[in-house]
């Protein structure tokens, strides 16, 4: 059954349901029955919400389940020797305190005895042994699918979500400086192994009914030549299976070209929810059996019935409270001693005076997601983060807080371009911008809050083919440049691939792929500086249309110079503009499964220079 709540909440797009979209495209309008919320009310709800005195959303309970020395205790200079701490966190949050109006479905989850709703997640803290050595700043990485990138990234390790050796964590670049560093799950469907963060959030259930809805799955065989027999509902994710496994006979799968070509319906008969070993054929509720195999690059949708919502929203309460624990409290409700508390002369003090975010593709779009719903900031009105680093997330921010959502769907040009991730309000707007009351402002409910946090947007090349990147500094009709907020600057590093690859040659590319690392040590060294110091960060970098220096694909294959063998596609993503039904800006729930596409958002890419 699925059920309709009266409330106003904010779900990640009704933050932007005010947003005239008629000013986008005059014949590409959506559907206006979908932004009939309208933003200063959400802003005032916010800011109510934040002055209410009812029950807290916190961290109850730290469990500690390993606490040991990083590297058998090496020694990482002046700092000396680091102190891992693994364990689970316990949270809670009362849904009534109109602060979690944000996460969808919260009133549907079930509650304790005290009426909270709880929740946990992995986490992992690194820490000098002795915090009188450390430098008060504290790292937190939102983690990508459950895995983290900090020691490969920024300290010259190896890939690793559990460092244990000297070589995995690297020339210990963090750690010499005396660096901080927080690990914790966010993403309900995060699968288990290689020690990937875990993060365990309630169902949403409608009293003793269950809550049912149509999904859609796109599957595409994007990393073979050959075609494959089976393949899984969602890459690298839990997955929601069909209400109806194991039959498939009220599901629908189809097959197309191209994002808006023509769906042909395969025959039931012809596929089943099921794996493929060897010659066996067996029974697999999170994966699909095609006889005739997946061909290379066809799109396949699964439109599917499904049961029993995660509340997914809880994860921004997750990363919000965490930070806020390590940050501000002293210990936990059972008496856990937090280690990022110093004994002083002068008794108990934070330790951590300063709290930077990053996160690479995924987590980028969390971060800008958060910022755009208020998770920045705690219940007592503490910004949990002084600065973020949003990198490779294009004009992106997720699905991550919707009815059934699966946190790693994304849009790509040729896929899954409607899934829900790029959607207004995109820029990161001056103070002084007219237009910086919300219309199209990342950074609206930030500013009535009052507290705005230092920002580095970074992309690469591929983001503004593949990701949207243009969006965040255009207006939304593409017609000019939109303003920055003194806040926030944006750099481009043009010829870089979305993340770094090993090698130049892959089967599946066409061309050869760039190797350039972009992670950058210098933009974490920068945004402390500004952050702590108040010294000025490098005036943005990126490409412009008063300057001609951003076009259209189309222009860049006509500007592109001649070179034998290469194949320029002509073409860059541009976003759908979608009607997912009525309820999806103000409760989160999809109606129409796939959209009505109404249009598309205008991007743009780098122009040739040679």
């Amino acid at each position: 059954m699925t059920t309709h709540s009266n409330r106003i909440s904010f779900s990640p797009t009704t933050v932007k349901t005010h947003i005239k979209l008629d000013n986008i495209l005059s014949n590409h309008r959506p559907s206006v029955g979908q932004y009939a919320t309208t933003f200063s009310r959400l802003i005032l709800m916010m800011m109510f919400a934040l002055a209410m005195k009812t029950a807290e959303a916190k961290v109850v309970r730290v469990v500690v389940e390993e606490r040991v020395l990083l590297a058998n205790g090496h020694f990482f200079g002046n700092v000396g020797q680091y102190e891992k701490i693994r364990g689970t966190i316990h949270y809670e949050v009362d849904p009534e305190n109109p602060a979690s109006a944000a996460i969808v479905d919260l009133e549907f989850a079930p509650k304790n005895v005290r009426g909270m709703v709880e929740f946990s997640g992995d986490f992992m803290l690194l820490i000098p042994l002795d915090m009188s050595k450390a430098n008060g700043r504290l790292v937190y990485e939102v983690n990508n699918r459950g895995r983290i990138f900090t020691f490969t990234s920024l300290n010259g390790g190896q890939l690793t979500n559990n460092p244990q050796t000297l070589e995995q964590a690297g020339d210990g670049f963090l750690l010499h400086q005396g660096y901080s560093l927080l690990f914790s799950g966010w993403n309900w469907d995060v699968t288990e192994g290689d020690d990937r963060f875990q993060f365990e959030v309630p169902y949403a259930k409608d009293g003793e009914q269950s809550i049912r809805q149509k999904i859609a799955a796109e599957i595409v065989n994007n990393m073979s030549l050959k075609a494959l027999q089976t393949m899984p509902l969602a890459k690298q994710s839990r997955g929601y299976p069909s209400a109806n496994y194991p039959n498939n006979n009220m599901d629908v799968l189809t097959v197309r070209d191209t994002p808006e070509g023509k769906r042909t319906i395969i025959p039931n008969d012809q596929w089943s929810y099921s794996s493929q070993k060897g010659d066996e054929i067996f029974a697999d509720s999170l994966s699909l059996y095609l006889k005739n195999g997946f061909q290379p690059g066809e799109i396949y949708e699964l439109i599917y019935e499904v049961k029993n919502p995660k509340v997914a929203g809880l994860g921004f309460a997750a990363v919000r409270d965490i930070l806020s624990f390590f940050k501000y409290e002293y210990e936990d409700a059972f008496g856990f001693h937090n280690p990022l508390i110093a004994e002083t002369e002068l008794g108990k003090e934070p330790a951590i005076k300063y709290t930077y975010v990053f996160g690479y593709s995924q987590p980028a779009r969390f971060i800008a997601h958060m910022l755009m719903q208020g998770f920045h900031v705690d219940e007592k009105e503490r910004m949990v983060l002084d600065g973020a680093r949003i990198h490779v997330a294009g004009g992106g921010k997720g699905g991550f807080n919707s009815r059934f959502v699966q946190t790693s769907h994304h849009p790509l040009h040729l896929e899954g371009n409607y899934m829900p991730a790029d959607y207004p309000p995109f820029n990161f707007l001056a103070e002084e911008d007219p237009a910086s009351g919300g219309n199209n402002d990342v950074l609206a409910v930030a500013k009535k809050l009052g507290k705005m946090p230092k920002i580095i947007i970074t992309n690469n090349a591929t983001e503004y083919w593949g990701r949207s990147a243009s969006l965040i500094h255009t207006t939304l009709d593409g017609s000019k440049d939109a303003s920055i907020h003194e806040n926030v600057r944006i750099f481009l590093t043009n010829g870089a691939p979305h993340g770094p690859a090993q090698r130049r040659h892959v089967d599946v590319a066409e061309h050869a792929v760039s190797t350039i690392n972009s992670d950058g040590r210098a933009i974490l060294i920068m945004l402390d500086e500004w952050v702590s110091k108040d010294i000025q960060p490098a005036d943005s970098r990126y490409p412009r249309l008063d300057r001609g220096e951003l076009i259209t694909a189309v222009e860049h294959k006509q500007q592109m110079p001649v070179i034998p063998g290469m194949r320029h596609p002509g073409t860059n993503l541009q976003p759908p503009i979608c009607d997912y039904g009525p309820d999806f800006w103000s409760e989160g729930i999809m109606i129409n499964v796939p959209p009505v596409i109404t249009g598309h958002y205008p991007t743009f890419v780098p122009a040739v220079v040679y």
